[in-house]
């Protein structure tokens, strides 16, 4: 009986679509969905050693495929936040895994540079359709709690992506490419997990059109628009501080670690793992910690935080590494709920659009970053990125510039 209970107040919960409490079955819903994509998603990097030996491929190929990847994904985030903010579509996370879904079979099949493009493109493009759309609901089921709801949603993509490595390590090194089409399973749960989400939105959108829910007037901002203007350009300043740095270790740490220190490809994704494991811990922290202390708070010490880690990095043996890349991973990941939930404050009645450009910034900058990089370390050798990228963190600096939101 309380088994049933218990599934009978999941259902309610659903079919009420109440946004004066936080909903928990839908954030986890929203995790687990996260979850799964993100884990795809961390395919495409994961696979690079193994796509580098079976093509032939140059660093700066290497950093191509992420170029294209990550530009899919960012370019269309901002247009698919801002068309949604205006027609909402409840199932409009299911769309989006499709694309990703096809990008991977692809990508299972790719014999050449040019298909491995085409497929990270169209898992790209996936993403930008989840993260504008599921931080959008993520907002509307926190209750008001929205650095807790926005951390559950944000450590399960964490957790998806530090989980993707071990699993090529596990499916894809021992076997080949063709591997990587067992994780169209990974999808079909992913489709399972976003029923309750559409139907709970699908609820919502309902209440709004027949009145049954209250809806609530226009918030003011609480900047004037110049000031919000120059706000946000703070933001993305920091943006590109965090994930120029997030880049070389998500797409060229495993080159790294098998270049300077000779481990084996499953060993360097084992220790991708553990940056990843870090990343998924810091950011369960920086939402909570951010609503109680403001968000600025979280901002500034952590992107700051990550520098010592940063400049140790290409100076000291494997063990300290792999503790410097687990603590650089905390530090880093705590700062994007924060900065993320800062952004939506600014503008409080365009939460699709927002999530969307900060997501699509984000990652565009991340492919960018990767393209660069690659072409230096064919230049200069994989080492010397990490001399260089170990001093962006220090770009977090400029977070003093933002004004306080939490009294506001």
């Amino acid at each position: 009986m309380p088994k049933q209970n218990d599934m009978d107040m999941f259902k309610e919960n659903i079919k009420r679509a109440d946004t004066s409490r936080i909903a928990f079955p839908v954030l986890i819903a929203l995790g687990l969905s996260h979850c799964f994509n993100d884990l795809l998603q961390s395919v495409v990097s994961a696979v690079y050693p193994i796509l580098k030996d079976d093509l032939a491929l140059t660093f700066s190929e290497i950093g191509l495929i992420t170029l294209v990847y990550q530009l899919a994904s960012s370019v269309f985030q901002p247009v698919v936040g801002l068309v949604f903010d205006k027609h909402p579509l409840s199932w409009c996370l299911p769309f989006g895994m499709c694309f990703s879904t096809a990008g991977l079979v692809m990508l299972s099949q790719a014999g050449n540079f040019l298909m491995v493009l085409m497929a990270v493109a169209f898992v790209g493009i996936g993403s930008s359709v989840l993260h504008p759309e599921a931080s959008r609901i993520t907002s509307l089921a926190s209750g008001g709690r929205r650095g807790l709801a926005q951390s559950l949603f944000q450590v399960g993509g964490n957790f998806g992506t530090s989980v993707g490595p071990l699993l090529v390590a596990l499916i894809v090194a021992p076997h080949g490419m063709g591997n990587v089409a067992w994780f169209v399973v990974v999808s079909m749960l992913a489709f399972v997990a976003m029923v309750p989400i559409c139907r709970w939105y699908s609820a919502y959108l309902t209440n709004l059109k027949t009145g049954a829910a209250a809806i609530r007037p226009r918030v003011p901002r609480p900047l004037p628009m110049g000031r919000t203007v120059f706000t946000i350009f703070i933001i993305m300043l920091l943006i590109f501080s965090k994930y120029i740095y997030m880049a070389s270790l998500t797409n060229y740490y495993t080159f790294y670690l098998i270049h300077r220190f000779g481990v084996s490809v499953q060993m360097s994704q084992v220790l991708l793992f553990v940056f990843l494991v870090a990343m998924a811990i810091g950011t369960v922290v920086g939402g909570p910690v951010g609503d109680r202390y403001g968000r600025k708070t979280v901002i500034w010490v952590s992107i700051l935080g990550c520098a010592p880690f940063s400049l140790l990095m290409p100076h000291v043996g494997l063990e300290a590494t792999v503790l410097c890349s687990f603590g650089a991973g905390l530090m880093l990941s705590s700062a994007f709920p924060a900065i993320l939930l800062y952004a939506q404050e600014l503008l409080p009645n365009k939460l699709g659009m927002v999530s969307g450009l900060f997501f699509g910034f984000a990652f565009g900058v991340a492919g960018i970053a990767s393209a660069i990089l690659g072409s230096l370390a064919d230049t200069y050798g994989i080492e010397a990125i990490y001399s260089f990228c170990a001093y962006t963190p220090l770009l977090g600096v400029v977070a003093f510039m933002l004004p306080s939101l939490k009294k506001r």
